[in-house]
């Protein structure tokens, strides 16, 4: 007989309790932890508060909204059991098409004397169109020529790099109009990445694409089995990757107010990493929006508070580094045990 099992109306055993916590509890303990200990730091060392300053959390939050855009669709793939190395090139590529259509010269005054400027709308909606179709790029040949998505992925990085710098000749971008300008200024970009995060977070929970991007994730085979027709689905997952990395990238341009080749270099390992800090597996099948919400914000906060503390940009990324590493480890062991269990 079974000791374990709990009488009706009995309080249940621990183990129970803790299954019943929401997954990113353990995380946002962690993003608490972490901004305590830089609050302690900055009082004895810089004499300062890092907690009590708006106008730098403000600035950190800011910082991170791109990358939070990207770890959004990065965290799909994830799901799915893949990798997209693709986005922060994506960016780069996007960035500068869609600036270059939002400087004042390019509309074409003799036939709409009427109008000053190119219509913002038109190169935010190539941006999106471009990143997409980077996407569908990516889903078609992993999904139809069965390359690991490692390698698909990273023709595309490359790719997409070149092209940004072929399209100007290495030339930055600058002189957009204040209408395009308009969506990178005070909070948008926060709201952008909000209203991103809440969209996939409802699609993923409770619609069939959720289902069936989570069913790939843990057994693709099953998956195929159960009637699900997983190559288009993949081709789906990975265009809105490419979609969102591509509103990243009119968003980082119009925040900059300008467009450079080199812009979106290592986004992709940041946004990877928020993904892989906030909970997702990199085995697949497990993931919430949620957990990269706030796996960004631990990475803003963490950038935020070396530059508080006056720490190199060297030893920034070496810490990062190791923080991606230990993020990964504990997924396996966390993957181990969910096993046993």
């Amino acid at each position: 007989m079974d000791t374990n099992i709990a009488a009706p109306g009995a309080t249940p055993p621990l183990a129970a309790t803790r299954r019943r916590l929401p997954p990113e509890l353990n995380i946002f303990l962690v993003l608490i932890g972490i901004a305590l200990v830089y609050e302690i730091l900055g009082w004895l060392f810089v004499g300062q508060s890092f907690l009590m300053n708006s106008q730098r959390l403000t600035i950190m939050i800011l910082q991170v909204s791109v990358i939070g855009i990207i770890s959004v669709g990065v965290t799909q793939v994830i799901i799915t059991g893949g990798i997209d190395l693709s986005s922060g090139s994506v960016v780069g590529m996007t960035a500068m098409i869609s600036a270059s259509l939002a400087q004042a010269s390019t509309w074409p005054r003799a036939l709409y004397p009427s109008l000053t400027d190119m219509p913002a709308i038109v190169p935010i909606a190539l941006g999106v169109g471009i990143g997409l179709a980077a996407g569908f790029i990516n889903g078609q040949l992993i999904a139809r020529t069965k390359i690991p998505p490692f390698i698909a992925t990273l023709g595309m990085m490359v790719s997409a790099r070149g092209i940004s710098k072929w399209y100007t000749k290495g030339q930055p971008v600058s002189g957009l109009t204040e209408d395009f300008n308009f969506i990178g200024t005070g909070i948008w970009p926060v709201v952008v990445f909000l209203v991103v995060a809440l969209i996939f977070h409802v699609a993923l929970r409770y619609t069939r694409y959720g289902k069936f991007t989570y069913a790939i994730g843990a057994n693709v085979q099953a998956a195929r089995v159960s009637g699900i027709n997983v190559e288009a689905h993949l081709i789906k997952v990975y265009a809105i990757a490419g979609m969102l990395a591509g509103l990243a990238g009119v968003v980082t341009a119009a925040r900059a107010q300008t467009a450079q080749a080199g812009m979106g270099v290592m986004y992709e390992l940041d946004a990877i990493a928020a993904a892989v800090i906030g909970g997702t597996s990199l085995t697949g099948g497990v993931g919430r929006i949620t957990g990269t919400v706030i796996g960004t914000i631990i990475l803003g906060v963490m950038t935020s508070g070396f530059t508080f503390l006056r720490v190199d940009a060297y030893y920034q990324e070496i810490v990062k580094g190791m923080i991606i590493v230990a993020a990964v480890v504990a997924d396996v062991y966390r993957q181990k045990s969910r096993k046993k269990a």
